[in-house]
């Protein structure tokens, strides 16, 4: 046990030396300095020259991080440069939001000029308060209120925009773009231009490549659309140094009338938003590819019927897939009282038990500014596949 002891003793006196040597001679290695990376251990298993080549390709990577943000951006190009925030600018669309009691908001959409004046319940704010700002800020009005300026997102822009008919909600059509899986270079009629709701999403869903072909059997609706469609490419190319694309043909025209027109034309998929689909049916079926769908936003049960009813007594070869209707429940989440020094959450559902779901989004239009305040709608979606039924 004493001889034990000594020898541990000499051990130890030795790694403690000053000189970093252990009992052998050898030169003491640290602990951080025994391990390796990943890619040391392989350096240590090639040759030399391989051995070299393998580190000017790890130091090649930090060579290129020492560029800084503003390097690397003019190194990507203008596409990189085209996604950074710009400030507003005078002639485009913001939109600006307002909390109220009960926690609601009210949201305020307007074209930006330099002598203009946004007014709401709040206060005044002069538009050259907001050109020049960058979207996300919180500036004051006039009497001391906050409003949140942004741009407004397309689902926005279709409910703050002017109407003519009751448009399709964003919700409606997310779900219809859905049901006709809808892709970049897609051809896609639409039946019924309304205010041009649809026709927006549309173009969004087909891209730059894509074509979409909107009838519209009245002149009011018809123009409203393209009125529409055209200042939201204005507003976007504004704010987004780049265009919208061009790509929706609005044609005034009856839809049952049109089937010379579209001899030569193949279509993707088919939307029809109008009071009497089946009349559209005869017209568009043969134009359709085969297995496309044929979406329908209808706004009661009764007209699902008459429309199911036109197919089968027909034999139109079109197969009912699913009617759905959307619902969005909305939820709030605020901090309940404080009870024995503690905190919990509250949890509600934010519903009106008192009012029955209204047919419209309650608005106010003032001049060049809408004010809009949500309010649900229900509609009935029928998807219908084109088929090629059996030969007898």
């Amino acid at each position: 046990m004493r001889a034990w002891r000594g020898m541990r003793r000499a051990a130890s006196s030795a790694f403690s030396s000053g000189n970093g040597a252990v009992p052998g001679g050898r030169p003491r290695r640290r602990a951080w300095e025994t391990s390796l990376s990943p890619l040391e251990r392989v350096r240590r298993l090639l040759p030399p020259e391989e051995a070299a080549s393998v580190g000017r390709c790890a130091a090649a990577p930090q060579e290129m991080r020492t560029d800084g943000p503003q390097e690397m951006m003019e190194a990507a190009g203008p596409e990189a440069a085209g996604a950074r925030p710009s400030p507003f600018r005078a002639g485009e669309l913001a939109l600006a939001e307002m909390w109220r009691k009960h926690n609601t908001t009210v949201k305020l959409m307007c074209r930006l000029a330099a002598g203009a004046v946004l007014a709401s319940s709040g206060g005044l704010l002069p538009h050259r308060h907001i050109i020049g700002q960058l979207p996300g800020q919180l500036l004051r009005t006039s009497a001391g209120r906050q409003l949140l300026l942004r741009r407004p997102s397309l689902e926005e822009y279709v409910l703050l925009m002017p109407r003519g008919p009751t448009i399709a909600y964003p919700k409606d059509i997310s779900a219809m773009l859905m049901m006709m899986d809808i892709h970049p270079g897609d051809t896609v009629l639409e039946s019924g231009s309304g205010s041009g709701a649809m026709s927006l999403f549309l173009s969004r869903a087909v891209g730059p490549k894509g074509h979409v072909i909107s009838y519209e059997i009245r002149d009011d609706h018809h123009n409203l659309a393209k009125k529409n469609y055209n200042h939201w490419r204005a507003a976007w190319k504004i704010g987004h140094m780049e265009e919208w694309p061009d790509n929706v043909e609005f044609i005034l025209k009856d839809i049952s009338t049109a089937a010379a027109d579209m001899k030569s034309v193949t279509l993707d998929a088919v939307v029809l938003d109008m009071l009497n689909p089946q009349s559209a049916l005869p017209v568009v079926h043969p134009r359709l590819k085969q297995g496309g769908v044929c979406a329908v936003y209808l706004a009661n049960i009764t007209q699902v019927i008459d429309l199911l009813d036109r197919i089968r007594t027909c034999k139109i070869p079109f197969l009912c897939e699913r009617i759905i209707e959307v619902t969005h429940r909305n939820w709030l989440v605020l901090p309940a009282k404080i009870k024995n020094c503690k905190s919990s959450q509250a949890v509600e559902m934010q519903e009106n038990s008192e009012e029955p779901p209204q047919k419209e989004y309650e608005e106010i239009h003032t001049q060049d500014q809408v004010v809009l305040k949500e309010r649900e709608d229900y509609a009935f979606l029928t998807k219908l596949r084109k088929i090629r039924p059996l030969l007898s």
